[in-house]
């Protein structure tokens, strides 16, 4: 059997990030590697090239709010995000990188396009845009999209929500609801006014996003 061939593979990271050591660029401890070698190579592996990821254990990160994946790989950084993927994966990822590399990489993964997500079926999906656009008025739950964009496009520290996978939103958010491992946001308090079965309603609205809004 014909081994796979690198050249594309190589041809991507030169014109990508310049005529970089393949090996070096994995080293995560220096500083001198381009952020887009380091995306290419490292965080592709969970998250994808362009931030598409497939499987819903990791967040899609393409066209994400770079204030928003500034603001995560920090708290990574310094343990300030605790829950079990956060320390499982992203910690000792996030331990030597340079504020200049985090700025790098919440850029690369800004300019990615994001690409639609599975579809969910109506009754969900309006069930869940109805959360989104309302929140729940009758337990004073605020509307998503008052935080995160009308289009769930995510503004400032906010993050976008469009086309996320709904599973991972729905573990998020019993993260902010049962544990303190994700401090420093409303989430808190407002997960606590939700059902699972909104949860699952809005997360499944946000992964079918529809385009056409």
């Amino acid at each position: 059997m014909r081994g796979v061939s690198l050249w594309p593979v190589l041809a991507i990271l030169a014109t990508a990030g310049g005529c970089v050591n393949i090996e070096r660029s994995r080293d995560l401890s220096n500083p001198n590697i381009p952020p887009v070698v380091t995306a290419m190579q490292v965080c592709s592996n969970c998250h994808g090239i362009d931030g598409n990821s497939v499987s819903p254990n990791f967040p899609r990160l393409a066209g994400q709010t770079p204030g928003y994946l500034v603001a995560q790989l920090e708290n990574f950084r310094s343990h300030q995000r605790s829950d079990p993927p956060g320390f499982e994966y992203m910690w000792g990822i996030s331990h030597h990188l340079t504020d200049d590399q985090i700025k790098g990489l919440a850029e690369y993964f800004a300019q990615q396009t994001p690409q639609p997500n599975a579809p969910v079926d109506a009754q969900l999906m309006a069930a869940g845009k109805a959360i989104f656009e309302n929140g729940v008025p009758e337990k004073e739950a605020p509307p998503c999209m008052s935080c995160h964009g009308p289009q769930a496009q995510g503004i400032g520290s906010f993050p976008r929500l469009a086309d996320q996978h709904q599973d991972y939103l729905v573990k998020q958010l019993h993260v902010f609801q049962e544990t303190e491992g994700r401090p420093g946001t409303p989430m808190k308090q407002i997960t606590h006014l939700l059902t699972v079965q909104e949860m699952q309603a809005v997360a499944g609205y946000l992964q079918a996003f529809p385009k056409d809004q």
